[in-house]
């Protein structure tokens, strides 16, 4: 990727009485790391309160109503049309797939439940064959293009581990979607259901199959390269270092890592799309086209922002419903303790969003990466940087959207700093009001 060096560009947006310190920190951050272009959108009681974009390599065409490819924070997307479902009375997270989908059963299937898939214990984290980009398209997802490979796909679990939780990073969207038009009493894949009762209504672009005249608001993804991260690595954080981590970081989490890939042997298996050699595929328009929930949903951070702060209050956001009270709580609930694939605690509830926790001593240094700063956010994250995650006790709604993939900071600790920051003003800004 190129940087520009002189880093003379325009910070654009506004923050609210309260929350300056969030720009100073964007501005800060935008001008000391690997930046492109970033989006940093937050609710807080139901008012924009942060609402920030710039470009560090002055794109003209880069505003705070592009589009980007937020990766796994789409997960959270389909956790909320899943929850749609139980809203409507048609889903029990403790059901068999298979009450719902029963072809799904085949090869020793018929006993995992909603819940299983919603938490990455399916078993089904990788698949033997790649998906062709045109079976992903909305109308050959409705030709069971996608649903004919699922249902004669036998489970999977690292060898010699009694735990079942793997990261289905891009598979468990190609299942949920399945599930979801199955019980939708329209048909509906979770792209349409998203434009139709969540995006359109509250005027929030979060877009999971883009259409053909949309292509041009995508504002593409740039990876930074291994060799770019390590020699940054190498640097002291005070002559500049514009990555998260130093060597001694990364190397440790690598040395964690790789292991746990070996034994879920997903080294040797196939890529998940046809063709797909590298991260930068993901910039095909083909790609972006189609519906794969869990790794190509299209967001800008005010869209995400916005449906974070519809999920903060309960499901409600002016005035209009989107998830009754007990499917809000339902999709919450259950949240179960589990290390995912050998690496690090996760706690996914039933409806497939993680819980963020406060740590104590007794925690792994990973764990508290992954937790201190966000405790109490619910949600989860993508590749490379982006963050789409809600607050329900301080009713905050978060959303922060990079085009630079920083992918050795495997835990989004770069945004993770605004949250921490966002949570700082809140506790300040109630300190004040409680004095009033």
């Amino acid at each position: 990727m190129s940087l520009n060096d002189s880093r003379k560009f325009d910070i654009h947006g506004t923050v609210a009485p309260g929350f300056e310190s969030v720009r100073q920190l964007y501005v800060h951050n935008m001008n000391t790391m690997a930046e492109e272009n970033t989006q940093l959108c937050v609710y807080y009681q139901g008012e924009k309160v942060v609402d920030l974009w710039a470009s560090a390599t002055n794109d003209n065409s880069f505003t705070a109503d592009s589009i980007i490819n937020a990766f796994s924070s789409g997960k959270s997307l389909e956790s909320i049309a899943m929850a749609s479902l139980v809203s409507k009375g048609l889903l029990n997270y403790n059901a068999k797939i298979t009450d719902y989908w029963p072809e799904f059963g085949e090869n020793g299937k018929g006993e995992l439940t909603v819940a299983d898939l919603m938490r990455h214990e399916a078993g089904l984290a990788n698949f033997e064959t790649s998906m062709a980009l045109d079976d992903l398209l909305t109308a050959n997802i409705k030709q069971n293009s996608v649903g004919r490979i699922i249902e004669g796909h036998a489970q999977s679990y690292s060898a010699g581990s009694a735990n079942r939780r793997e990261y289905h990073a891009v598979t468990r969207g190609w299942i949920v979607n399945e599930v979801f038009r199955r019980v939708d009493p329209a048909g509906r894949t979770i792209g349409e259901f998203l434009r139709e009762d969540i995006s359109g209504p509250l005027g929030a672009d979060a877009i999971i199959g883009v259409k053909r005249e949309e292509l041009p608001r995508v504002s593409k993804v740039s990876p930074l390269g291994f060799g770019y991260q390590f020699l940054e690595s190498l640097k002291p954080k005070f002559l500049g270092r514009k990555i998260v981590h130093n060597i001694f970081q990364i190397l440790g989490r690598l040395f964690r890592i790789i292991p746990a890939i070996r034994r879920r042997g997903t080294a040797t298996a196939a890529a998940p799309f046809e063709g797909m050699k590298s991260i930068g595929f993901f910039n095909k328009p083909e790609l972006a086209m189609g519906e794969t929930p869990s790794a190509n949903a299209n967001c800008s951070a005010r869209g995400l922002a916005k449906i974070a702060a519809m999920m903060s209050a309960g499901g409600k956001f002016g005035g209009k419903e989107y998830l009754s009270e007990p499917a809000w709580a339902a999709l919450h609930d259950n949240p179960v303790q589990e290390n995912m694939g050998g690496i690090f605690n996760t706690r996914f509830t039933q409806g497939g969003v993680n819980q963020f926790v406060e740590c104590t001593a007794s925690n792994t240094k990973m764990d508290r990466d992954f937790n201190e700063g966000r405790e109490g956010f619910y949600g989860w994250m993508g590749l490379g940087g982006s963050i789409f995650q809600w607050h329900p006790r301080l009713d905050i709604g978060f959303g922060f959207v990079p085009t630079s993939l920083h992918v050795l900071d495997f835990l989004n600790e770069r945004g993770k700093t605004y949250q921490a920051e966002v949570l700082s003003c809140v506790a300040r800004v109630e300190a004040v009001n409680a004095t009033i």
